[in-house]
């Protein structure tokens, strides 16, 4: 009798991802955009692969910090996705970076990952 082994998420997500890593690689003239996403958190950086650093970086930490303080309504993660993005563009305007090759880091491109490259866009960054 033949054995079936089910797959389980994290190795498809693990496949997917060096699938994508296999393709994307990023300099300091066109970093890499990689993405984490976690049930509760989203955070997205800009990384140099040749250098090995992170050049800029944010995380919707730092959106809700902000907008407690100003004391607005919660928001939902798929626009904090969004201003992940907005927020990623700006520091890497101040940073002279305005293009980039985004990696999604094996999650599927919807819901917050698209909304963190459309916010990343409509910043300014290009890819």
């Amino acid at each position: 009798m033949k054995i079936i082994r089910f797959k389980t998420k994290e190795e498809k997500k693990g496949r997917r991802a060096a699938r994508v890593r296999a393709r994307v690689s990023g300099s300091a003239e066109r970093p890499r955009l990689s993405v984490f996403r976690s049930n509760r958190h989203l955070v997205a950086q800009l990384i140099d692969d040749a250098s090995g650093r992170t050049l800029v970086a944010a995380a919707d930490i730092e959106i809700r910090t902000e907008k407690k303080k100003a004391k607005t309504e919660d928001q939902t993660k798929v626009l904090a996705g969004q201003e992940v993005g907005k927020l990623l563009a700006e520091k890497a305007q101040t940073k002279k970076i305005t293009k980039a090759v985004f990696d999604r880091s094996g999650y599927r491109f919807t819901g917050r990952i698209k909304a963190v490259a459309e916010g990343a866009r409509a910043g300014g960054l290009q890819f």
